[in-house]
C-alpha cells in the first residue's frame, strides 16, 4: 500500500504508549500515542486526529521517531541570538552599576536605563535600546529600585537638626 507508514520495529505500540504515560512533554505523549495507533493498524488519518495532527505532520514525526527515536518526538526550542555583550563586558557593566556614575564624567547622580544605554554604547560599541538594558540588569541580579540620591553639598548636622523627634516623658 502506497500509504503505508514504515515506522521502525524495535518499538511496540504498548511501549510507546507506557513511554507516552510516563512522559512530561505533552507534546511528545500526543505524538507517541499517534505512533502508537499507526502501529495497532489504525489509518493514517485517524492516527494523526488521536495527536490533533493531519497526516502530513504525522508522516513527518514518523520520520524523525525513525531518525532519533521517541527524544526525536521533543520540540526543538530556539536558542535563540548570541548574546551582543561578551561575559567579561557583562561583568564590566555590572561593575559600572556597582560603583555608580561619577558626577562629573557621566553628568549624573544615579544610573538610569537611558544612562547605561549611552554609556554601553559608548565603551563597548554595542546599541541596545532602553528596554533590553533592564533586562540586562536583571539577568546581571539588579534590581530597578534605587536608593534616593544624596546631593553632594548635603550636610548631616543639617539633617539631623531638621528631623522631628518626640519629646521624653
Amino acid at each position: 500500500m502506497a500509504g503505508m507508514l514504515k515506522i521502525r520495529s524495535d518499538f511496540s505500540a504498548s511501549e510507546l504508549r507506557r513511554l507516552a504515560a510516563g512522559s512530561k512533554d505533552a507534546n511528545q505523549s500526543r505524538r507517541l500515542l499517534s505512533l502508537a495507533a499507526a502501529l495497532d493498524g489504525m489509518s493514517r488519518e485517524d492516527a494523526a486526529r488521536i495527536g490533533g495532527m493531519d497526516r502530513q505532520t504525522l508522516r513527518d514525526w514518523v520520520h524523525r521517531f525513525n531518525a532519533q527515536g521517541p527524544d526525536g518526538l521533543k520540540d526543538i526550542h530556539s536558542k535563540g541570538h548570541p548574546p551582543r555583550l561578551s561575559p567579561e563586558q557583562l561583568s564590566a557593566l555590572a561593575e559600572i552599576v556597582e560603583t555608580g556614575p561619577d558626577r562629573e564624567k557621566d553628568g549624573v547622580v544615579r544610573w538610569r536605563r537611558i544612562d547605561l544605554k549611552r554609556v554601553v554604547e559608548e565603551r563597548f560599541g554595542v546599541v541596545y535600546h532602553e528596554r533590553t538594558i533592564g533586562k540586562i540588569l536583571k539577568m546581571l541580579g539588579f534590581s530597578h529600585i534605587s536608593a534616593r540620591p544624596r546631593h553632594p553639598g548635603q550636610k548631616a548636622e543639617t539633617i539631623a537638626a531638621f528631623k522631628k523627634t518626640s519629646r521624653r516623658r
